[in-house]
């Protein structure tokens, strides 16, 4: 079922990392010297190289494709002597390759351990092979001699599928997942051998599939004591036991979160090359701003000249004549700075990397009535914090470190780009054959950003065998890791003794932000006094009457109304800041009144922010998801179908499901379910056709609304229920296939005696059952080749985003064959076949249709007597086949009966019983 996991070191990679770089740079601070291994380096000849494009087209007029030699690795003295720091900085490495592999990331426990997200199979070639096989995890590594390098560990959890996150969660545990997978699993080691022993299952419904930079990554304790995910539009938290679970605005990251002194989560943008979510608090909805959000010029960055020009968007994206990026692309990573051994003017400033540049970034900020305008403080000196002139570095995360100063994850890697955007024929796939970038793989490095005037912190963390009274006073560090990490271990410990200790820090403290986060912990201890965040609602300081309506919000979830009065009178407060906030609350709260006063605030005020968080609570966008807004797949039918399907949705639905999809707040509960990742929605097509039809009514999933009956929309035709179920399956995070008006016609009629709204519990029932694909079904084919980006070649990917291709046209006979090794009685089957692009991206040719043209199903029960259920033409993008009756199967066999000039192409294969 799976493949066999590749050796990611041979003999040659290992020796091809011992090799110098093969001619001497020069960089703004100092001559770079050349030993012996570089001048043997230089005499390396110039290769044939395979460029797979046609070259000989005016698209590549003037750019450069000779041959080159190789870039190499660097050791790890080289690389440094590469680096344009600003005065007084050096970087330093903390832990290197060969220890560790391709790290995307890292995290801290309570004793100061390093844990690192190995992601061991990304872009391994330059076609990204292998990128979901079982060779990545998670490693974890301690400074035992307390020398500043981490030199004792070793992997803790092993064979993942490109993880997306590693969350320390207490002594010897951290949570993660795996790529296209839906739950997160708790890993602990029990024994104490530094492996992990024992899995749990944590939360599920959490994940997606898709390509590997598009899914959701960073699980982020946030000072709300609530987990946050890049992607995910809802945020999760444990509370006795139980993985509670809340709607959020849509965050639009891919890699990178972080929060400052206040609490306020920043999300780091991917493909945008910018910070994508930090104007408001990310729980409190979505706001949209427009304008104001960067400095003129702050998508240009100003990375040292690294000649390469691999820049994906091609030569229109090259600075010349240095071959640096001339626009932000490719953003990985976050930090707001929180520690306490560099200068202080960079504490608080937000650090991203952008590995395509070569760069890390810093960021202020200038706060404009209430909104956040970005700037690059050293735009006007056509630099940035960190650049470098080696090609192989790849800054892809920033972190606080426990020592009080920046570390800096290095994937030091060729290729920073997946394959899906480096395919044959393009501009990205030249220069990386040009250079051999796809050569450099298995390395990284954990580097150290320090400062001259100071000394990193050499007292060890060791939180998990403190008292809690000892970590209470953690949270008057100046290092903001140390508070954070205080305040989560005394949560997870739920030790009521020190209630008293964290009331008189709240109240007695001079140190601003340990009354944060002693807050934040009586939040978490469930120990919150009502009469003290009322008091702290009327501080005199700015921050501590924000921390105070936040925490509040608890207390008021929970039953106390007494708040709601302060909240309101907040909206009228002199202060930008803290009006917006109070409006904010008040809104998600659902607060009696609200909208008349933040009508008249609206009406009084003239200050940017103000009116526009005003207007959105008055008059609420439609907010659609991140990833599937205007597919390019989509046929213009289907545009069509999606547009009327919106305006009715706007028009009907919104009124009790809301303009975001979250449903609209009645009282204390809500018109209708949140549609926004809806599981039911997301579910086989025929619950929400039927849904529309003829309506339902009771408790959905145990929970009531104000709504109580879906009313039955069988007055209108088949073409208005499919293009309004469409639009809510396209949209709202939930991105799956569109439904046709086949599918409604069919629905309409086996439904034709349902004269009353289906109770909730009978309509689950009708609906037809996904078949989990299991361990120890046998998948075999005709013909297999990994055509999808990382898939591995094998017949089972059809049945997930590897995809499984015949690899050339479609031929009489073909078959794919599935051995159930048990007998399922099956009614339907779906799957898609994706087109492949057709020459150069900008050539825009029309994509060659993979899908099977003509086809026969035929079931056995024996393994002896095949019987044939189905014969008839597949169609694009998604077919779906239903069975005239259902059909007893241990063996299922699809075999093509009719030519095309195409290969046969299956992903997300599915089959489906009656429950």
């Amino acid at each position: 079922m799976k493949a066999s996991g590749k050796t990611l070191f041979s003999k040659s990679v290992l020796l091809v990392c011992t090799l110098f770089l093969f001619k001497c740079q020069t960089t703004q601070r100092s001559q770079v010297k050349v030993s012996t291994a570089e001048l043997e380096a230089q005499k390396y000849p110039k290769v044939s190289i395979p460029i797979t494009a046609d070259t000989s087209s005016a698209y590549w007029k003037g750019i450069d494709i000779e041959p080159k030699p190789p870039v190499l690795p660097l050791t790890v003295e080289q690389e440094k002597e590469h680096f344009i720091l600003q005065d007084g900085f050096e970087m330093n490495t903390v832990l290197t390759e060969p220890q560790i592999q391709q790290p995307g990331a890292i995290s801290f426990d309570g004793n100061g351990r390093m844990y690192v997200l190995e992601l061991r199979s990304y872009m391994l070639t330059a076609d990204s092979d292998g990128t979901l096989e079982p060779v990545s995890g998670i490693s974890r590594w301690e400074d035992t001699d307390n020398d500043g390098v981490y030199e004792t560990g070793g992997m803790f959890v092993d064979n993942l599928v490109f993880p997306r996150f590693v969350l320390p969660y207490g002594p010897d545990c951290i949570l993660t997942m795996e790529s296209n997978q839906d739950n997160v699993y708790k890993y602990t080691d029990t024994d104490g051998d530094g492996k992990a022993d024992k899995k749990e299952f944590f939360c599920g419904d959490f994940g997606r599939a898709g390509n590997v930079e598009h899914q959701q990554a960073f699980l982020y304790w946030g000072m709300d004591n609530w987990l946050y995910s890049t992607v995910n539009p809802f945020r999760v938290r444990e509370v006795n036991g139980q993985v509670l679970r809340e709607s959020t605005a849509s965050n639009h990251a891919q890699w990178g979160i972080t929060h400052d002194d206040d609490g306020k989560l920043w999300f780091q943008g991917g493909s945008n090359g910018v910070p994508s979510y930090w104007q408001f608090p990310v729980h409190l909805g979505d706001y949209v701003v427009k304008a104001g959000n960067f400095e003129e010029g702050f998508r240009e960055p100003w990375g040292a000249a690294v000649k390469v020009a691999d820049m994906q968007a091609g030569m229109r994206a090259v600075r010349q004549p240095d071959g640096s990026l001339n626009q932000v692309t490719g953003a990985a990573g976050n930090d707001i700075f929180r520690g306490d051994r560099l200068p202080s003017e960079i504490y608080g400033e937000y650090f991203y990397g952008e590995p395509v540049a070569r760069i890390v970034r810093q960021v202020s900020q200038k706060n404009n009535e209430g909104i956040t305008e970005l700037r690059n403080p050293f735009q006007s000196l056509k630099t940035e914090f960190i650049s470098s002139t080696d090609p192989l570095f790849r800054p892809v995360d920033m972190t606080t470190a426990p020592d009080g100063t920046m570390y800096i994850t290095d994937m030091y890697h060729g290729i920073i780009q997946e394959g899906e955007w480096a395919g044959e024929g393009s501009y990205l796939r030249v220069k990386i054959e040009q250079y051999q970038l796809d050569k450099v793989i298995g390395l990284g490095r954990i580097w150290r950003l320090s400062h001259r005037d100071f000394e990193r912190d050499s007292k060890q963390p060791r939180m998990f065998e403190e008292s809690s009274s000892e970590l209470v006073k953690h949270l008057e560090h100046p290092n903001g890791w140390w508070r954070d990490k205080a305040q989560q271990l005394l949560v997870l410990r739920q030790d009521m003794s020190v209630v008293d200790e964290l009331i008189a820090l709240v109240e007695h403290s001079s140190n601003t932000n340990a009354r944060i986060h002693a807050l934040w912990v009586l939040e978490g201890l469930g120990q919150l006094p009502a009469e003290l965040v009322k008091r702290l609602m009327k501080s005199d300081s700015q921050r501590i009457q924000m921390a105070a309506m936040w925490v509040g919000e608890s207390l008021y979830k929970a039953g106390d109304k007494s708040l709601a009065s302060l909240y309101l009178n907040l909206i009228e407060h002199e202060n930008v800041d803290l009006a917006i906030r109070a409006m904010q609350t008040a809104k998600m709260l659902k607060i009696e009144g609200v909208d008349d006063q933040v009508r008249l605030v609206k009406e009084q005020r003239t200050e940017n922010g103000i009116q526009l968080v005003a207007e959105q609570i008055l008059n609420p966008p439609v907010v659609h998801s991140f990833f599937g807004r205007n597919n390019p797949n989509y046929s213009e039918a289907e545009k069509e179908s999606l547009a009327r399907g919106q305006k009715i949705y706007k028009e009907l639905c919104s009124t009790c499901h809301g303009l975001d999809g979250r449903g609209t707040p009645v009282g204390e509960s809500l018109m209708a379910p949140s549609f926004v990742g809806n599981k039911n929605v997301r579910s086989h097509s025929d619950y929400i056709v039927k849904t529309i039809l003829r309506g339902v009514t009771g408790d959905i999933e145990g929970k009531s609304y104000e709504g109580v009956v879906m009313v039955p929309m069988n007055q209108n035709d088949d073409q208005w229920v499919a293009d309004v179920a469409s639009f809510v399956r396209a949209g709202f995070e939930n991105e799956t296939s569109l439904i046709g008006v086949d599918q409604v016609a069919r629905v309409r009629a086996e439904t034709a005696e349902q004269s009353s709204p289906y109770l909730y519990s009978d309509l689950k029932k009708s609906i037809p059952k996904e078949i989990p694909l299991q361990e120890s079904w046998t998948v075999t084919a005709s013909h297999a080749v990994p055509l999808r980006k990382g898939g591995t070649g094998e017949p089972v990917g059809a049945f997930n985003f590897e995809g499984w291709s015949t690899g050339e046209d479609q031929q009489k006979e073909m078959f794919f064959e599935v051995d159930f090794k048990g007998t399922s009685k099956l009614t339907e089957v779906h799957f898609a076949s994706k087109g492949i692009p057709q020459g150069h991206w900008r050539d825009r040719l029309p994509p060659i249709e993979t899908y099977p043209r003509k086809m026969k199903i035929e079931v056995s029960v024996d393994d002896k007597s095949w019987t044939k259920v189905w014969e008839g033409n597949c169609t694009k993008n998604t077919t779906v086949i239903r069975f005239e009756k259902p059909s007893m199967a241990r063996k299922i066999r699809f075999t093509l009966t009719d030519k095309a000039e195409a290969p046969w192409r299956m992903e997300d294969l599915t089959f489906y019983e009656m429950q």
